[in-house]
């Protein structure tokens, strides 16, 4: 059976949590459907080590630990070529940046093995490195279905280590724009407050004591009468950063349908869109930064939103 190898790392604010609990959650995060009561199983048959020889679901993690989780992979997905809608903004031998428009699901996942970036990658005669797992071949970091906007997939091995390192150390830039619930009153402000998984409603993710540090920039762009329109910077990424940011702040995006409120505006999925990306070149190491205009259907809610201040 052909295995995944994932190596994860103990940061500080989660010494002292079970090994089984923190486990689970560092997998989730990089989306592997997994349950505590798998992981226990894979402590028992030794798919799981670590810095002792023995580890025990019960024993507390430290800061600064290493533990490998060989995974069995999943049932083979043959990887189908499929024409999915999105443009390539940049494309050499190690780094390809797309463009990807709202709707699109980034990789391949059980249950979902078709119409996707990588498949579309693969349609266009892209070829990614296959770190990352048959499913995810050359992710590095992923935008949500419905978030729009600017993304790169490593080519090479070499890329995906370097850009991973990269977004790890928190150097790579990302800039979004994002229409929000509510009126804000600071022009500008930064939003510091650590966010683990939701241990309520698992597919959500929450700001939480022992989560991860997670912080996001906000400068206001627009006011309307009850949205504001905003740009927002990431200094670290986590899962669903800036919809949970936004939503603890009791600013939810428009059409969030995880995080947001009932009655909001006419948007298929969040108004959130990855305007501008830069990073280093992995072999050049020339800077390189792009822009994305913002799409049509946030476009349409600005100006309706414009005309209404008439």
């Amino acid at each position: 059976m052909s295995l995944i190898s994932e190596e994860l790392v103990v940061e500080g604010v989660d010494a002292g949590e079970r090994l089984d609990r923190w486990l689970t959650d560092a997998l989730q995060e990089r989306e592997y459907d997994v349950s505590r009561s798998q992981v226990q199983q894979w402590l028992a048959e030794g798919h799981i080590t670590g810095p002792r020889p023995r580890l025990k679901a019960s024993d507390a993690v430290a800061d600064g630990e290493r533990y490998e989780v060989r995974i069995p992979e999943p049932e083979p997905v043959e990887l189908v070529p499929d024409d999915v809608p999105f443009a390539i903004v940049h494309n050499d031998d190690d780094v390809v940046v797309v463009d990807k428009p709202r709707g699109v699901v980034v990789h391949p996942a059980a249950g979902h093995p078709r119409g996707t970036l990588v498949n579309g990658l693969l349609f266009r005669g892209v070829s990614l490195s296959t770190l990352g797992g048959s499913l995810r071949p050359g992710v590095v970091h992923r935008i949500d279905k419905d978030t729009s906007g600017l993304l790169m997939l490593a080519k090479s091995d070499l890329a995906y280590h370097k850009l991973a390192a990269q977004l790890k150390e928190h150097t790579v830039h990302r800039v979004y724009r994002a229409i929000v619930h509510g009126v804000l009153t600071h022009d500008e402000g930064m939003i510091d407050a650590p966010i683990g998984r939701d241990p309520r409603n698992r597919q959500r993710m929450t700001v939480r004591d022992g989560g991860k540090r997670a912080v996001t920039h906000f400068k206001v762009l627009e006011r309307f009468r009850e949205y504001t329109y905003v740009e927002l910077k990431l200094e670290t990424g986590r899962t669903h950063q800036i919809r949970v940011h936004m939503a603890y702040i009791e600013h939810p995006l428009a059409g969030d349908p995880l995080y947001g409120r009932r009655h909001t505006l006419a948007i298929d999925g969040q108004a959130l869109h990855a305007m501008e990306l830069g990073f280093t070149h992995p072999r050049t190491g020339q800077t390189l930064m792009f822009h994305s205009d913002l799409p049509e259907d946030m476009e349409r809610l600005l100006q309706g939103l414009r005309a209404e201040l008439l």
